[in-house]
């Protein structure tokens, strides 16, 4: 057994010829003829003696030679070759995958597909994560490092940013999952976020049930027909009321998903939540909107003239109620809730309203039942834009959706 008094004693003195004295369990040191002290360990593979070394003596003190050593008997008993191992880890440990690496990994082999929202996310981690841990090793960050952040979020910046407790519980779900992607891809290991939920950083997202009254969808259509507000709100809001899109199909819409002649618009998988393509009838009363969209803008390939990012829209549209003194907030998608309500309170059939919203039929009809109803699609469309006329202007039914000003 070696002792650190006898490798003290031995350091720096010339030998005669190398020597190599051992301390079991496959540990010994080799001294050279100059006194220089090296760890080894010696093991076997297949019947053929291997050796490696450990490092040299006194900057790799004797208890952690002895650490290391039970490190490769371990890895031997698993069966590993202790060498290969080795250099494997100490790669590793020279290039570590980064936090902002890690996040970074998920984005572009995962969320860019499958995430309808991925460039507000990209904000999000730039914003509230990468500055702040963006560059630590992943495998080496601990939970507080997240909290930290976390906290931040949730609490607000005080003159910077508001406190954001839904924030802060949206960005931890998509850390785990970026997580737990780099994990099964074995791109990087971290379970740090295992344990925590949105209640422990900030708060869930409330389930929203705001439907317009009719008096305020009678000031939207009012303002939308008197040219109040931006030119790509306006006719963004009176396409989300008429069809009960999701917001992306039209801010993503091209003039090539508008078929005028046989008054068809196909949303494509790619502009769709559900990856499925919706097609939804023309109404008449809608068609004049599309001609004049494209004799307007049609040279920019998108229905609504530009391609502006789902948080500038997003932004501007939680703004309109208060520019038409509404009590209470709502959202674009709102609009989408509203819709649906209408709808049902029409009377059309529920899997008709399904159908116009894009979601997929439930039960056997989902898997036999292939039918588009767009005959019935475009009668409840021609019944929702009657009521909405009549909403409007109930005393001389002035055609509103035809009427809007284009200034």
């Amino acid at each position: 057994m070696l002792y650190e008094t006898t490798l003290r004693a031995l350091v720096g003195k010339p030998q005669s010829k190398v020597k190599e004295l051992t301390d079991g369990k496959g540990l010994g040191v080799r001294i050279s003829k100059l006194g220089k002290l090296s760890f080894q360990f010696r093991y076997k593979i297949s019947g053929k003696s291997k050796r490696m070394d450990l490092g040299g003596y006194p900057e790799l003190s004797l208890r952690q030679a002895r650490d290391l050593t039970e490190e490769c008997r371990s890895w031997l008993a698993e069966g590993h070759d202790p060498k290969v191992k080795r250099s494997m880890g100490r790669e590793k440990s020279l290039a570590p995958v980064t936090v902002e690496q890690a996040l970074d990994y998920w984005i572009e082999n995962y969320a860019r597909e499958n995430r309808k929202h991925v460039e507000r996310i990209i904000v999000q981690f730039k914003r509230h994560i990468y500055p702040y841990i963006g560059h630590f090793p992943l495998e080496q960050t601990e939970t507080r490092h997240w909290i930290e952040c976390f906290d931040r979020i949730r609490r607000g910046v005080k003159g910077k940013r508001k406190p954001a407790p839904v924030a802060a519980g949206q960005i931890l779900q998509n850390a785990k999952q970026a997580l737990r992607f780099c994990r099964v891809r074995r791109f990087a290991v971290s379970r740090e976020l295992d344990d925590l939920i949105a209640s422990d950083v900030g708060q869930k997202q409330r389930q929203k049930d705001r439907v317009l009254s009719d008096i305020e969808m009678y000031d939207l259509m009012r303002s939308i027909q008197n040219g109040k507000g931006a030119f790509y709100m306006r006719y963004l809001c009176q396409l989300l009321l008429v069809f009960g899109a999701r917001t992306q199909e039209l801010r993503l819409s091209t003039f090539d998903e508008w078929d005028l002649e046989r008054e068809l618009w196909t949303v494509p998988k790619a502009h769709s939540k559900t990856n499925k393509i919706i097609i939804r009838p023309i109404p008449a009363k809608v068609k004049p909107i599309i001609e004049f969209l494209y004799k307007r803008h049609g040279d920019s390939g998108y229905l609504l003239g530009e391609l502006k990012s789902c948080e500038t829209v997003s932004c501007s549209g939680g703004l309109i109620y208060k520019r038409l003194k509404h009590k209470e907030s709502w959202s674009l998608h709102d609009l989408r809730r509203t819709f649906t309500t209408k709808l049902n309170d029409l009377g059309v059939a529920p899997y008709v309203v399904e159908q116009l919203l894009g979601h997929s039929l439930g039960g056997v009809m989902a898997i036999y039942n292939r039918s588009q109803y767009l005959p019935e699609k475009l009668a409840a469309l021609n019944m929702w834009c009657e009521w909405l006329e009549l909403l409007v202007n109930p005393a001389d039914n002035v055609v509103l959706i035809n009427t809007a000003k284009t200034g």
